[in-house]
């Protein structure tokens, strides 16, 4: 028996680095300090895997060679003329490194999966930036949290233990030192740990942000949005007379009306916060590694998603190169999908035609896209079966571990070999 100690969780954006696996020959067989979704995820991470390579022949996907798969993916990359690149939030940054190597080789498009979620933050940090801080001096100094249009006590578990709402800090001793703020459209878990909770009307939160701020300034406010003017002044001041505010932020704010315009609303609220106390603003990321897949591209393309390489060099396209789009308007002509799952998520239109064009997936799972993928080439799983990095919701990168042996080749070497084919071709 093997215990494996400070393992990095590989669920969602908080990245918990503190969790004990259990090995016996060669199998998992425990994790403790994992939250019910961390848990599930590495010890039923053997559950409907891809085992082999496939290709489509005849209407159906047969196994084959990892060879032959990985030269009919190179003949699909090859034969197109505008190849989609999309996923990446699932796997380590070495491999979301070579997505990016692929894409320019080829001359397609790349994206990830912030554009589905996350990327009207990007839009509006882009903007106006952001005043950020880390999850471990949110822990230490924050005496209030704000959670607006999230919901971690279901969606990140372990966030309100760990970062946010009970730890002990270096300077907050504890619970009773903090105040609980939550901000939504209905009452959450989270807003039943909180010691207020403000129920705002749906696509109103800009507005409530703007009363905020004209409250911050010393004007006098009504009611906005369902939440009366009482409730604004006292907010106001309180953010006003903390010692360290934050603002963590969900897809309440980026997937409803006025989307990337909210989160203009909220970083312009936190920047007047800082001529009367230290605030911070902070989003709350899905996937393990969507914040990495944003560095990455970032740092090597200059562009966080949405990147287009038909030129010779990267051009950045919202709303133009990001994958719904350019899948809707059935400009693409292929695709290969790496650690993400479009036919769950994307609108039917856009699987609609990821279903007619050659497809190739790279995922260690069965999962929605895979049954009109024309090429399927499973990997190990990150921070599993192979090693890595990856960054957490706050942009700190830490290690992943490899627990245990898997005959698959990481993702970074599937799209390695398949670039070497691309070379030599």
């Amino acid at each position: 028996m093997i215990l494996k100690e400070n393992v990095t969780c590989m669920f969602c954006g908080c990245l918990c680095d503190d969790l004990k696996v259990k090995v016996e020959d060669g199998e998992i067989t425990d994790v403790k300090n994992a939250c019910v979704n961390g848990r599930s995820r590495i010890l039923n991470h053997s559950k409907e895997r891809i085992d082999k390579p496939k290709l489509r022949k005849e209407g159906e996907l047969v196994d084959v060679s990892f060879e032959e798969a990985i030269q009919e993916a190179v003949d699909i990359l090859t034969n197109s003329k505008f190849p989609l690149i999309y996923g990446l939030s699932s796997t380590e940054v070495d491999a979301q490194r070579r997505a990016v190597e692929l894409a320019e080789k080829v001359g397609g498009t790349i994206d990830n999966t912030a554009s589905f979620c996350h990327g009207p933050s990007i839009l509006a940090i882009q903007a106006s930036g952001a005043q950020e801080a880390t999850l471990g001096e949110i822990r230490n100094r924050a005496d209030l949290l704000i959670f607006w249009g999230c919901n971690p006590a279901e969606a990140h578990i372990r966030h309100p233990t760990r970062y946010s709402i009970t730890p002990e800090g270096m300077y907050i001793p504890g619970r009773s030192d903090r105040e609980i703020v939550n901000v939504d459209v209905r009452e959450t878990k989270t807003s039943k740990m909180s010691d207020i909770f403000l129920k705002v009307e749906p696509d109103k939160d800009y507005e409530l942000f703007s009363a905020l701020r004209a409250s911050i300034k010393g004007y006098e406010v009504g009611g906005v949005g369902g939440v009366s003017s009482e409730e604004i002044e006292e907010l106001a001041d309180k953010m006003k007379n903390c010692d360290f505010g934050v603002i963590f932020f969900g897809l309440g704010l980026t997937l409803s009306a006025g989307i990337h315009v909210n989160v203009q609303g909220a970083l312009d609220l936190v920047r007047d916060l800082n001529e009367h106390t230290k605030f911070v603003i902070n989003p709350m990321r899905g996937h393990f590694n969507v914040t990495g897949a944003n560095a990455v591209m970032t740092w090597t393309t200059g562009y966080p998603f949405a990147v287009n390489y038909s030129r010779g060099y990267p051009v950045y396209g919202p709303g133009e190169y990001t994958a719904i789009d350019v899948l809707v308007r059935k400009e693409c002509d292929s695709a290969m999908v790496i650690a993400s799952d479009p036919g769950a998520h994307f609108p039917a239109s856009a699987s609609r035609h990821l279903a007619d064009i050659p497809t190739v997936l790279i995922d260690p799972k069965k999962n929605a896209t895979a049954p009109f993928a024309d090429v399927v080439l499973p990997p190990a799983a990150a921070g599993i079966e192979c090693e890595g990095t990856a960054y957490r919701m706050d942009g700190v990168p830490l290690e992943l571990d490899k627990i245990i042996d898997s005959d698959l080749p990481p993702d970074k070497e599937i799209l390695e070999k398949i670039i070497q084919k691309l070379e030599g071709s």
